[in-house]
């Protein structure tokens, strides 16, 4: 018989028991990875759940009917001559209704009616709570400008501030028809009007622009940055008309990828920057400074001009600016001139040119665009369709 030394023995089986041990570590702890990664597992199974269940709430609805339908048309044939008729029965007993034009007449039939009747004020009651869980959400993401607008013939105002506060009253008085989006980083729409809309994002950025629906607006009318212009404006006069190139630019850009002509108005703090707009495409610029400079001026020459310079640009005054088309029977500006006199308007320009009266005997060019101060009346009648 073959002698093992006691330490031999102490050696094996401290390391017998020690890998005896390390093995059961390495099972505890693969079987807790094996666990833990079943939890994980669970979860996301029941997160996904969670998350698909807004989606499939309507398909399982549907499904549920006409499943409950084909039973009770199954347990009782005669009292629901047709499938139809069993879908009309499911359909009153959810809603509790309750007509009681088809009632069923056996044991069975009543039980399956029982159970209707259960599930059906929990399934009402879920497909109410839907209805306004989705209305609430989609007026947050409306006050919230993150949805799209997918109207027509509608105006951008780019940037919210007093001026376009202003501008939006005025475009309210000026058509009751027109709808007005608002382009801005606020976290919430500035104002809760029926024809207003919010979209939230970066004008420079052109998807936030087709957010907008900008290809098809009648018009875009960009202000200058308020931020920019409190901020930063004495620092560095450019930063403001800087941020207005580009959003002109991103306009451009998208007027060129979608083949269309969007009508660009532009405030500029510096007429001096009208230059640096040469690239894109802005139809007319409001140069602010010049604009206010030349009319404080000229209201201590003469008093009162600020106030005609206010009737002439808005229409909560009686007589405003109007745009009125060619007629074929005018052709001179004197003919326009005296008909339009006598309806009650005044011929005061042709585009920018503003010596009418010095020209009366010209002949009216065939792309006039013509500019008369009335009042609303007298519009509505040389120009039916204006509001």
């Amino acid at each position: 018989m073959l002698l093992v030394p006691t330490w031999v023995k102490i050696v094996f089986t401290l390391t017998f028991n020690s890998l005896l041990n390390w093995g059961n570590i390495n099972l505890i702890n693969d079987l807790k990875t094996r666990m833990g990664m079943m939890r994980i597992t669970v979860k996301k199974i029941i997160y996904y759940l969670i998350k698909l269940r807004g989606r499939i709430f309507i398909p399982f609805a549907i499904l549920y009917i006409l499943v409950a339908a084909y039973v009770a048309f199954s347990i009782e044939p005669q009292t629901f001559e047709s499938y139809l008729t069993s879908v009309y029965w499911v359909l009153t007993t959810l809603a509790t209704v309750g007509f009681g034009d088809y009632a069923p007449v056996t044991n069975l039939g009543k039980a399956f009616t029982i159970g209707l009747y259960i599930s059906g004020i929990g399934l009402v009651s879920l497909f109410i709570g839907k209805i306004i869980k989705s209305v609430y959400l989609i007026e947050k993401r409306k006050v919230g400008g993150k949805m799209k607008y997918t109207g027509k013939n509608h105006i951008v105002l780019i940037g919210w501030s007093d001026k376009s506060k202003a501008a939006l009253q005025e475009i309210f008085k000026s058509d009751e028809t027109i709808d007005i989006v608002i382009i801005d980083n606020l976290e919430k729409a500035p104002m809760m009007e029926e024809r207003l809309f919010y979209v939230r994002g970066d004008a420079t950025d052109e998807e936030t622009l087709l957010r907008a629906n900008l290809p098809r607006a009648k018009g875009v009318i960009i202000f200058a940055d308020q931020i920019t212009q409190d901020n930063y404006a004495t620092k560095d006069p450019l930063l403001v008309d800087g941020k207005t190139l580009l959003v002109a630019t991103a306009i451009t850009a998208i007027e060129e990828k979608t083949n269309t002509s969007i009508h660009v108005t532009a405030e500029v703090i510096n007429q001096k920057h009208i230059r640096l707009f040469e690239r894109v495409k802005v139809d007319e610029f409001i140069p602010t400074q010049e604009m206010i400079s030349h009319a404080a001026v000229r209201s201590l020459f003469s008093h009162g001009v600020i106030h005609m310079y206010s009737e002439l640009m808005s229409t909560k005054y009686e007589e405003t600016m109007y745009e009125i088309p060619k007629q074929d029977e005018w052709l001179t500006y004197r003919d326009a001139f005296i008909e339009l006199l006598n309806k009650g308007a005044t011929l005061v320009a042709d585009r920018g040119d503003l010596n009418i009266n010095q020209k009366l005997d010209e002949r009216i060019p065939e792309d006039a665009q013509l500019f008369v101060i009335c009042d609303k009346e007298t519009i509505a009648q040389i120009k039916p369709n204006t509001h």
